[in-house]
């Protein structure tokens, strides 16, 4: 899984994949072709036999992958012959074979400084592996060095260009930095163990991480001595506890990764290669909190898996839209991002790709959704960026196209494979792990603040328990977060069913109605206004008591809303509205009173006549509606009925409601 699942950030980072292909098909046709030169006899720079005898011998161990043999006598051929290029440019490929790239960059150079015309793709090669740890400046001397050769085969010119082109690009980035100061998360997060691919909650009070690590004793005999697991810690007044295993059945002696975890906590998302009940090289599986546990992992099955490589999912705020990488066919590159929409029923549609405005001809993977439902953050190494795989944004508009990916910047992109990044709902702080020097293992995680540019929308969110009003059990009951201004679903979640505990997510700047609902309850109504709102808010901490139903219930109905003094209904009723109504057609015994209420500013007979008028009016709307007559009755009953004080205007907005009572069922 090691390869198949995280080709990711915890691999060596070379080049990216189109400047790695050309090079290894360069460097196949110089070794092949200075070989033939030896054993034809065709003279070679050198006039030492030893030298060449050497050589041969290196070439011998070369073509047999006995890399480090293949050194030793290219080595010994140069100590004969000081200025024997050959054997130079043969200790550079092996070197860069062997992925010791500046020892590499270190044999090209003197190879080139022997002779600089000698071989001119040597100056593509050196480009290309500067490029690949860094060094701009000096790539891109090799890059129009090489360009400055004549009869140089079209496509490596056109790589030598492209290449320019990145050179000109990071450049500029340097010269142009983004705000960025990385933190290691600490000692209770990182150990002497790879720890990559975070996955938190909305609330930023669990944290879920891919570790991988020795295996256990009795799984020793297997192939491999390393296996993935999943991690979980906590964090308590900003600290952190120490990570521990989350333990079966989510972590098994097979490898887990590729993580994320619902904005709610109550669904874990991840990656598995090789399994028995597999479709493909890798799928994706899902898992439900139940209580302080989890329940066994389901493949999610086709659509969403193929017999290809799926992995990477991310899930919306709303529990509607999974986003995930996958190498199926039908994309547009080698790996590409898709999204499957989540029907109302739980089943899954058929994977729709993000198209040409996200993926490439390349590779685009690692997508994270923020619970924004807005903003897309992935990796990319089709665009152009620093030189390796590089992180991107892109903002959905109005029209549910995806804007232009930004590359976020340097120093968070740098020359290396940058892939995986998680930003918090709040939109200011971001997760990602990295092999910088001065931690904890070879990958740690760290954090770092987010410039302003490259934030998604903030979101809040509302958290507490559910729970019976009588009985006090907690319940799993539904939760809906809708758009008072189109009625759409903008996130939804389920109560946890043993601890009653909910987390549902609040896009900031508009207002919501929230509703609470579960058969045989009278439902929970909520208005949560975040208009206008654009800098940090507290969360919403609520527990929430349903009502069986039963007659003499009341339930305030706080989405109902009118004109001052007026009893027209406003369009941002509807939710509430049909709400009620669902309520009705699924109770049709049911019989409620519509009651309309005050406050004390005016007299009283006006005070009665307006809450009569707007009861009526509610009245009439259901019956519009399909609800019979006979089932409902209103009443006003002015500002006899206060429930809080007439002396502040936060207690006369409350005196001024809507409720309705069953009396009948």
């Amino acid at each position: 899984m090691n390869n198949d699942l995280l080709m990711m950030n915890v691999e060596l980072k070379l080049l990216n994949k189109k400047m790695r292909i050309l090079f290894n098909i360069l460097i196949i046709i110089f070794l092949s072709t200075t070989t033939l030169f030896s054993q034809d006899g065709i003279k070679l720079s050198t006039k030492s036999k030893k030298a060449i005898k050497y050589y041969e011998a290196a070439t011998k161990f070369y073509d047999n992958y006995n890399n480090l043999s293949c050194i030793e006598e290219a080595k010994k051929a140069i100590e004969e012959d000081p200025l024997f290029i050959e054997a130079y440019y043969l200790v550079a490929s092996t070197y860069s074979d062997m992925k010791e790239t500046e020892s590499a960059i270190n044999y090209y150079q003197k190879a080139i400084a022997i002779d600089d015309d000698f071989y001119p793709g040597a100056h593509y090669l050196l480009a290309s592996l500067q490029l690949s740890v860094g060094k701009y400046a000096d790539a891109g001397d090799n890059f129009r060095k090489f360009l400055s050769f004549k009869g140089e085969s079209p496509l490596k010119r056109k790589g030598a260009v492209k290449g320019l082109e990145v050179v000109e690009f990071a450049l500029d980035q340097m010269k142009h930095p983004v705000p960025f100061d990385m933190k290691n998360m600490g000692e209770n997060i990182n150990s002497p163990n790879d720890e990559y691919l975070p996955a938190i909650t909305a609330d930023e009070q669990t944290l879920i991480i891919t570790v991988r690590r020795p295996k256990d004793a009795n799984t020793q005999s297997q192939a491999t001595k390393l296996e993935e697991d999943f991690y979980i810690s906590t964090q308590t007044d900003g600290n952190w506890s120490k990570a521990e295993p989350i333990g079966p059945p989510l972590n098994t002696h097979g490898n887990e990764g590729a993580q994320c975890i619902s904005p709610d906590g109550q669904y874990i998302y991840f990656t598995a290669c090789n399994r028995d009940d597999g479709l493909g090289s890798c799928d994706i599986y899902f898992s439900k909190k139940s209580g302080n546990g989890w329940t066994t992992p389901v493949n999610l099955g086709a659509p969403v898996n193929s017999s290809a490589w799926e992995s990477q999912p991310s899930i919306t705020s709303d529990g509607k839209t999974l986003y995930f990488a996958s190498s199926r066919e039908g994309g547009k590159g080698n790996m590409d991002i898709w999204k499957c929409i989540i029907n109302e029923n739980g089943s899954f549609g058929n994977p729709i790709n993000l198209g040409d405005s996200i993926n490439t001809r390349y590779n685009e993977m690692s997508p994270f959704i923020h619970p924004d439902n807005q903003t897309l953050y992935f990796s990319s190494d089709g665009m152009l960026g620093m030189g390796g795989k590089d992180i991107y944004y892109s903002r959905k508009n109005t029209d549910g196209i995806w804007t232009k990916p930004v590359n976020i910047g340097y120093p968070i992109n740098t020359f290396a494979d940058e892939i995986n990044l998680l930003v918090n709902a709040k939109g200011n702080l971001a997760y990602f792990s990295s092999d910088k020097p001065g931690g904890f293992g070879k990958y740690d995680l760290y954090s770092f603040e987010l410039y302003k540019e490259a934030r998604p929308q903030m979101v809040s969110y509302m958290k507490g328990k559910v729970y019976d009003a009588e009985s006090l059990r907690k319940l799993d009951a539904k939760f809906e977060v809708i758009s008072l201004e189109n009625g759409e679903v903008v996130a939804q979640s389920k109560a946890n069913p043993t601890s009653g505990e909910f987390l549902i997510c609040l896009p900031v700047g508009k207002s919501y109605a929230l509703n609470v609902s579960k058969d045989g309850y009278l439902f929970y109504s909520e208005n949560i206004a975040l208009e206008g709102i654009h800098s940090e808010i507290k969360p919403f901490k609520k527990d929430i008591p349903l009502k069986p139903i039963k007659v003499g219930e009341i339930v305030i109905l706080k989405n109902i809303f009118f004109e001052t003094d007026k009893f027209e209904l406003k369009n941002e009723s509807k939710v509430e509205l049909d709400r009620l109504c669902g309520l009705l057609k699924q109770n049709p015994v049911l019989k409620i009173e519509i009651s309309g209420h005050t406050d004390n500013v005016g007299n009283e007979k006006y005070n009665l006549t307006l809450s009569e008028n707007r009861a009526r009016t509610v009245y009439e709307y259901l019956i519009s509606n399909g609800i019979a007559k006979t089932r409902l009755t209103y009443k006003g009953y002015g500002l006899s009925k206060p429930i809080d004080s007439n002396n502040t205007d936060e207690g006369r907005a409350n005196n001024r409601r809507t409720e309705f009572k069953v009396t009948g069922n």
